[in-house]
């Protein structure tokens, strides 16, 4: 009986790069965790013990989120973007391009291996803020939810940018010029309703906003916008980077040359 998925390539795929990460575990694992504690002894310990409580929750306990977000998002794109475009680098693509291997085995492997990464690091990163801020969960279930499904969208995002890089520095363009800004103007440190109106309606333009939002509304039970239209926001950017992905294996745009 032939099964509809070539689960021996997606599982070598799959290894492989997860076999990367467990080789350099200090860049890939402990550096956002330590990166992100620090922020939670300086903004939650030390700022947040100074500052009131927004929307009812301690400061420091309502970044969390937020924090966590930030680095989902950022090692989602990195992790699968490098993943894609070392193959590519090294040449060794084509034999990946000529094995009997469907696009959709690539992508689940490549993009598999990279959101496991990334929520792993999400679950780290909450293990940690126990250390210094108390924190509740009051949705289990859907803040799960929220952290796959961020990870294998933002893990496709990424699996794109690696396609489109031609260079090592064009790898970095969009996570530091474009994600990072963009999630700490979205809500990561501060609701969103402490703006001016003029400029809660700009912050409803910044996608990462329904990303938080969503994710802090499955922690505390509150939130910028409504959870349905966070879900809603992210599984509509997850089907518009499966068509791109659909459409770059279909022209062999930065694959075949």
């Amino acid at each position: 009986m032939t099964l509809p998925l070539n689960v021996h390539a997606i599982r070598a795929i799959y290894r492989f790069e997860m076999a990367r990460t467990f080789r350099t575990l200090m860049q890939s694992i402990a550096s956002p965790v330590l990166s992100t504690a620090l922020y939670f002894i300086v903004f939650g310990a030390a700022i947040g013990s100074r500052m009131g409580a927004i929307d009812g929750i301690n400061y420091g306990a309502f970044i969390i989120p937020g924090l966590i977000m930030l680095s989902l998002l950022s090692e989602s794109v990195s992790n699968a973007s490098f993943g894609i475009y070392m193959p590519k680098f090294a040449g060794t693509i084509y034999e990946l391009l000529s094995a009997p291997v469907s696009y959709v085995e690539v992508v689940i492997g490549y993009v598999g291996a990279a959101a496991s990464k990334s929520i792993l690091l999400g679950c780290l990163i909450l293990a940690t803020a126990r250390l210094f801020v108390p924190y509740s969960i009051a949705h289990p279930l859907p803040m799960l939810g929220f952290l796959v499904l961020t990870a294998v969208t933002f893990s496709l995002f990424g699996f794109i940018i690696g396609i489109w890089a031609d260079g090592f520095e064009k790898l970095q363009i969009i996570p530091l010029m474009v994600m990072t800004p963009l999630t700490f103007l979205g809500g990561s440190f501060y609701s969103i309703n402490m703006l001016p109106p003029f400029w809660q309606k700009v912050a409803l333009f910044n996608p990462v906003v329904y990303l938080i939002s969503g994710f802090r509304w499955s922690f505390y039970g509150v939130s910028d916008v409504s959870p349905a239209v966070s879900i809603a926001m992210t599984i509509v950017f997850l089907l518009i980077c499966l068509l791109v992905i659909r459409w770059i294996f279909k022209t062999g745009y930065r694959l075949r040359n």
